[in-house]
């Protein structure tokens, strides 16, 4: 299984020194950069579509609290939890690099910061710029606890385009008047797929188009003239979002914490987990209009239409401050439809790294280890005196490779680290266990997988190229899959069954997006591109929270390099206890 090297006993105390001052070992330099941030995780009473329930917010806010950073900071958040159940907490795109004891995935990295509990994480952020955010890692809590994270550039460093006026977090998102908790419990109980969400939100408010939503609706006020920075997450659990603001067109500068080269659009398409960077031009004429006050929409974006699914639209509000008031209803942005999988693909095939001096890109042209991987949402027998309600009464299940991931009960970092056994098998493998037309579907009798708590091991500074194949088992649709612990590059992407003599030579090595969350196409394939020079334990996973919690998960382990700087940060005394 690998554990790690043993250090002489000078330099493990020393080690240990710093940790217990900083919690890993970290450079004076860094620790003098050092920001904090307080989070306390409890139980918030909130009222939306006309009904009050209980929800799990940070310091009272859904969504929480902003994070600020430069590039090359530190930032350290004392996360106190004062709910009623276990949580941990993940920051979503920053790469932690050697440092995967604060990375946050329940059971992966971690065991979970019990109520009545504290625990400090320590961000690292290196070569990060832009947006990115954090979220809970346990459970479905990630619905209400999650917020933004800006990295700015360093001092003395720009923005490769004009500084905005402005900078405003747009985060997309879900909302159940139900308990998300209960959701979970139920699909969990029954193997039934989970109850559809009663609206989309933006900043946390549905839009004045609901019931009981008009005072709550969001507002960015604007100025003629004046430019703004639209940093746009999106933080559901189910859905794609297309998103647009009626009136203004949307220049898109980046993408997952990276620049891309500007390309404008009237409306963007973003899965959950992604973060993209958008500026708009406050240029609508002030005086004689009619109107100063425009709607920002966001709609679900469906691949399965068999699936049931919330096709409503969460609205907030674009105003002038410059100009008369409006009397009549704000003016609606032309979002593409639901299922509008043309405009998708067309928005996708657009993003590109900017590659300047200051912002190269370091594509990989040599592989060392090639792997296709399988997407699919699969089936499991339905247990001795169970009741099912999945289909043929059999639980629903997904997986990767026909390996449908097991959480173990000891965390994986951990038991890597201690070198414990019995806990995974370091034995995912790296093509599927059988080939077929995997954009068809199955008959039921063969949709069946196996669970399992199967990892990936790499040795240090391998190149890896993954090519996630969707398949059409329980039926084909989009999955975000996201990659922990590093960013990748989008090397190429397409329709149908991945040809692996052919479509390589269509790929984009020159100014690939470099995304650490990436949209595989409805029955096609994406093919990403890392460098494994970040040792640690990296969980992988589609960012549809369902799936993840049915399996479609599993784990990188990448073996510590030869020099120090190459080898894993020592464990934290402080990390929780399972």
């Amino acid at each position: 299984m690998g554990g790690v090297a043993k250090m002489p006993a000078g330099l493990c105390w020393l080690l240990l020194g710093v940790v217990l001052a900083f919690g890993v070992a970290a450079s004076p330099a860094q620790a003098s950069r050092a920001n904090h941030y307080d989070f306390y995780i409890k139980e918030t009473k909130i009222t939306r579509l006309c009904h009050e329930k209980t929800i799990l917010a940070v310091n009272g806010q859904f969504p929480g609290p902003t994070i600020y950073a430069r590039n090359g900071d530190v930032v350290v958040v004392n996360v106190y939890n004062q709910g009623n159940k276990n949580i941990t907490l993940h920051w979503h795109g920053v790469d932690q690099p050697r440092n995967p004891w604060f990375d946050g995935p329940e059971y992966i990295t971690q065991c979970p910061i019990q109520p009545g509990a504290n625990f400090t994480y320590r961000i690292i952020f290196s070569e990060e710029e832009g947006t990115l955010w954090w979220h809970a890692h346990s459970d479905f809590d990630r619905a209400t606890v999650h917020g933004a994270i800006v990295v700015h550039p360093k001092r003395g460093s720009a923005y490769p385009y004009r500084k905005p006026h402005k900078e405003i977090p747009i985060i997309l998102g879900e909302w159940w008047n139900v308990d998300v908790e209960q959701l979970l419990e139920r699909t969990k109980r029954t193997g039934a797929d989970v109850n559809i969400s009663d609206a989309n939100t933006i900043n946390g408010q549905p839009g004045d188009l609901f019931p009981c939503s008009k005072n709550g609706t969001f507002r960015m006020l604007v100025k003629h003239g004046k430019t703004y920075m639209l940093r746009i997450i999106n933080a559901g659990l189910t859905n794609e979002m297309f998103f647009g603001v009626a009136g203004h067109r949307l220049t898109v500068v980046g993408t997952d914490g990276r620049y891309l080269k500007p390309f404008t659009v009237e409306s963007i398409m973003i899965s959950p987990g992604q973060t993209m960077n958008a500026i708009l031009v406050a240029d609508r004429p002030t005086h004689g209009s009619g109107n100063s006050r425009y709607y920002m929409a966001a709609r679900t974006f469906v691949t399965n239409l068999n699936l049931e699914s919330d096709n409503t639209t969460a609205t907030a509000i674009l105003e002038y401050t410059d100009a008369p008031p409006s009397a009549g209803p704000p003016d609606f942005p032309n979002l593409p439809a639901i299922d509008d999988i043309a405009a998708a693909t067309a928005y996708t095939a657009q993003l590109r790294s900017l590659v300047t001096k200051e912002h190269p890109v370091d594509v990989p042209g040599h592989v060392d280890e090639h792997m296709l991987v399988t997407i699919a949402v699969n089936l499991l027998p339905c247990g001795a005196n169970e009741t099912c309600e999945g289909p043929t009464g059999n639980r629903l299940a997904a997986s990767l490779n026909n390996v449908s991931f097991q959480t173990p009960i000891t965390d994986v970092l951990d038991a890597y680290y201690s070198s414990m056994r019995g806990v995974y098998k370091p034995d995912f493998p790296n093509k599927p266990p059988f080939f077929f037309n995997f954009t068809n579907s199955l008959p039921l009798n063969q949709s069946f997988t196996k669970p399992g708590t199967k990892v990936k091991v790499v040795e240090y500074g391998t190149v890896v190229e993954v090519v996630f194949q969707d398949t059409g088992i329980l039926g084909a649709e989009n999955h975000p899959m996201h990659l922990h612990g590093f960013s990748f590059y989008v090397v190429g992407r397409g329709f149908g069954n991945f040809n692996k003599s052919k479509d390589p030579a269509t790929y984009n090595l020159v100014d690939p997006p470099y995304q650490n969350t990436v949209s595989v196409p409805k029955a096609g394939w994406a093919a990403i591109r890392f460098r494994a020079s970040n040792p640690g334990v990296w969980f992988m996973h589609c960012h549809f929270d369902r799936h993840t919690v049915w399996g479609m998960d599993t784990v990188f382990i990448v073996k510590n390099g030869k020099t120090p700087d190459a080898q894993m940060m020592p464990r934290p005394p402080t990390m929780p206890k399972c």
